[in-house]
C-alpha cells in the first residue's frame, strides 16, 4: 500500500469509478424519459422515476454513513455498489411503470451509500492537506460525466433502447467492484456493538419523505395552503422534533447530535444546502431559456452548459492545488459564493436579451464560483472530523446537499410555473426564468454569510495509516486522527 501522501492511483480511480454510475445515471436518464413514458404507457407517473430515486437516496444516506463507520467503509461501499447494479439490471428489464419506479427507488437506496461512502473512503486514502486536490479530480470527472451524459443518453435511445441507459451501469460497476477488492485498503470499522439506531433511521426517512412530498406536490397537485400540504409539512416537523429527542438518548445515534453541534459541520451543511439549491436554478432553467428564447436545440442547450462545467473543473483543480501548497482553504468558498452571486445577478439582469454570449458569460462565472465551494467545504468537514466518524460526517453533508437540490428544484419549479402561467408564451417563460434567478440570488448570498462564519482549522499534514492486520469488524487499536 502507498503512503498516505502518495495514495495508490488505482485505488483512488476505483473509488471514483464506484461513484460514477450514480452520477452518470441521472444525466443519461434525462434524455430517455420521454421515450420511457411512451414505451411504458403511463406518462402521468413518469415523474416518479426521478422522484422515487431522490427520496430514497436522501432518506437512507445517514444510515449508510453510520453502517460504514461501524463495519468498515470498503465493505459497505461494495455492498451499496452491488445493490445499485442489481437495481440497474431490474430497471433495464422493467415491464411497466410500477416495476420501473420500484427498481428506481431501490437504486436510490443504494445511491444513498455510494456518494457518502466513496467520499469517506477518499478521506481514508488521502491525507487532509491533499484531499482538496484529489476531490478536484473527482469534480473534473463528474463535470465531464454531466456534460456527456445527455448526449450519451440520446445516442442510446436513438440507436439501441432506453433500457441500455441502465445497462450502461453494469460494466462500469463490475470493474469498480473488482478494483475496490484488489487495491483499496480495508480500514477497520469502529467495532461498535450497540444496536443500530433503526428508530432514528425511520424518523429521518419519514421526516425527509414528508418534506419532499410537500415540495414536489405543493403548487402542482395541491395548493400550498391545502390540507394535504399543510399536513405533510406538519408531519415532517413533528418527526424532526421526535428525531432530535431520539438521537439524544440513542446508544449509537444514526446522526450524532454532537456532530451537528460542531461548528464546521453545521455551517458547511447549511452552506451546501443553499449552494446546491442555487445550482438547480442554473441546470434546470438555463437550458429551458436557451431553447425557448434563442431557438437552441436540446443538444445545443446542453452543450452550452459546458461553460459552467469547464468553470467548475478549472477552479476546483486550481483551488485544490493552492490548498495543497498553502494549507489555507477558508478564502475559497467566500470567493466562490461571491462569484456565484454575481453570476446569478448577471443572468437575472441579462436573461431578457436571451443572448447566448451573455448566458455563456454568466455560466462560466457561476461555474468558476461553484468549483470553489463544494469540495472545499467537504475538505473542511473531513479535516474537523475523526476518521472513525468520517462516514457519518460525509452522510450529513451529502444528505443536506441532496435535500437542497430536491427542495430547490421543487420550490423554484413552483415559482417558475406560477409565473409562466397555464399557457406560457416564449416571452412569459423567459420572464418566469428571470424571476427564478432573482429568487435564487439570495441563496448564494446567504451561503456566503454562513461560509464567512466557518473557522479555518490547520489542515493536518498526515494521518495514521490503516492497520493491515485488523479485520474490518474489530475496533482499531490506534487512535483515529
Amino acid at each position: 500500500m502507498k503512503t498516505a501522501s502518495r495514495p495508490d492511483p488505482i485505488a483512488f480511480a476505483a473509488i471514483v469509478l464506484a461513484m460514477l454510475p450514480a452520477v452518470l445515471d441521472q444525466t443519461v436518464l434525462a434524455t430517455a424519459l420521454p421515450t420511457i413514458a411512451t414505451d411504458l404507457g403511463r406518462v402521468t407517473d413518469i415523474s416518479w422515476v426521478v422522484t422515487g430515486y431522490v427520496i430514497a437516496a436522501a432518506a437512507t444516506t445517514p444510515l449508510w454513513g453510520k453502517v460504514g463507520d461501524r463495519y468498515g467503509r470498503r465493505t459497505v461501499l461494495q455492498i451499496s455498489l452491488a445493490l445499485f447494479l442489481t437495481a440497474s439490471a431490474l430497471c433495464g428489464v422493467a415491464w411497466d411503470i410500477t416495476s420501473l419506479v420500484a427498481s428506481r427507488a431501490l437504486q436510490g437506496v443504494a445511491a444513498g451509500g455510494l456518494m457518502t461512502l466513496a467520499m469517506a473512503s477518499v478521506g481514508d486514502l488521502v491525507e487532509p492537506r491533499e484531499r482538496a486536490r484529489y476531490q478536484g479530480y473527482i469534480a473534473a470527472v463528474f463535470a465531464l460525466a454531466t456534460a456527456i451524459g445527455p448526449v450519451a443518453g440520446g445516442l442510446l435511445v436513438d440507436n439501441a433502447s432506453w433500457r441500455w441507459v441502465f445497462y450502461l451501469n453494469l460494466p462500469l460497476g463490475i470493474a469498480a467492484l473488482g478494483a475496490l477488492a484488489a487495491r483499496v485498503p480495508a480500514v477497520p470499522g469502529s467495532g461498535e456493538t450497540a444496536r443500530l439506531d433503526y428508530a432514528g433511521s425511520a424518523l429521518i426517512a419519514g421526516a425527509t419523505s414528508a418534506l419532499m412530498f410537500a415540495c414536489i406536490w405543493g403548487g402542482d397537485r395541491f395548493a400550498w395552503g391545502s390540507t394535504e400540504i399543510v399536513g405533510l409539512l406538519a408531519t415532517s416537523a413533528a418527526l424532526a422534533v421526535a428525531l432530535v429527542f431520539r438521537e439524544r438518548s440513542a446508544a449509537d445515534p444514526v446522526v450524532p447530535v454532537d456532530l451537528l453541534r460542531t461548528r464546521v459541520v453545521a455551517l458547511s451543511s447549511a452552506a451546501l444546502f443553499l449552494t446546491t439549491a442555487a445550482l438547480f436554478a442554473i441546470t434546470v432553467f438555463v437550458p429551458l431559456v436557451l431553447q425557448v428564447g434563442t431557438g437552441a436545440s436540446p443538444t445545443q442547450a446542453g452543450l452550452l452548459l459546458i461553460f459552467a462545467m469547464a468553470g467548475i473543473t478549472v477552479s476546483t483543480n486550481l483551488v485544490g492545488r493552492a490548498i495543497h501548497k498553502t494549507g489555507k482553504y477558508r478564502r475559497y468558498p467566500l470567493i466562490g459564493l461571491a462569484l456565484m452571486t454575481v453570476a446569478m445577478v448577471w443572468l437575472a439582469v441579462t436573461i431578457e436579451d436571451t443572448s447566448r454570449t451573455s448566458i455563456a458569460i454568466g455560466l462560466t462565472v457561476f461555474g468558476l464560483g461553484f468549483g470553489m465551494v463544494g469540495q472545499v467545504l467537504i475538505t473542511a468537514v473531513q479535516n474537523s472530523t475523526d476518521r472513525a466518524r468520517l462516514g457519518v460526517a460525509m452522510a450529513t453533508t451529502t444528505f443536506f446537499r441532496g435535500l437542497g437540490g430536491a427542495i430547490g428544484a421543487a420550490v423554484l419549479g413552483t415559482i417558475f410555473a406560477a409565473r409562466a402561467g397555464l399557457s406560457p408564451s416564449p416571452e412569459a417563460m423567459v420572464d418566469a426564468a428571470q424571476t427564478v434567478f432573482i429568487v435564487a440570488t439570495p441563496l448564494s448570498a446567504i451561503a456566503f454569510v454562513i461560509a464567512w462564519l466557518i473557522e479555518e482549522m490547520p489542515l493536518r499534514a498526515a494521518q495514521p495509516a490503516p492497520q493491515k492486520a485488523a479485520p474490518e469488524g474489530q475496533r482499531p487499536t490506534a487512535s483515529a486522527a
